[in-house]
């Protein structure tokens, strides 16, 4: 059985995966909590308490736009979507954490 993680991820671990999933598609934030679960294998576990201060951060950093919207629920919602700043920020970023995910586990004994 694996163990789900609840998000006490560092900061910037949490934007990078948020930045990803939103990278193709516009989501609201129980979207985004779903899609970093299931992409995660069910490992991770994104917590409101995280995912929002998280988006709201991006969103002042002008990395994310949001915008009011209807959900598969026909509930009212705000759906979160990259902007070109967000983009560009995450290009940037990608290849720094791949790296930096790869070091970590070659210190820990274990590659990918």
């Amino acid at each position: 059985m694996t163990k789900s993680f609840n998000s006490d991820l560092m900061q910037g671990t949490l934007d990078m995966l948020i930045l990803n999933v939103l990278h193709s598609d516009s989501l609201h934030g129980w979207g985004i909590a779903q899609r970093i679960h299931v992409l995660s294998s069910d490992i991770l576990k994104v917590e409101e308490g995280s995912l929002y201060p998280s988006l709201y951060r991006m969103e002042r950093k002008g990395l994310i736009k949001a915008s009011w919207g209807i959900s598969e629920l026909n509930r009212r919602a705000k759906f979160y979507k990259v902007t070109k700043t967000g983009k560009k920020y995450y290009e940037s970023e990608r290849e720094k954490w791949i790296q930096l995910a790869g070091a970590t586990a070659a210190v820990l004994g274990h590659s990918f």
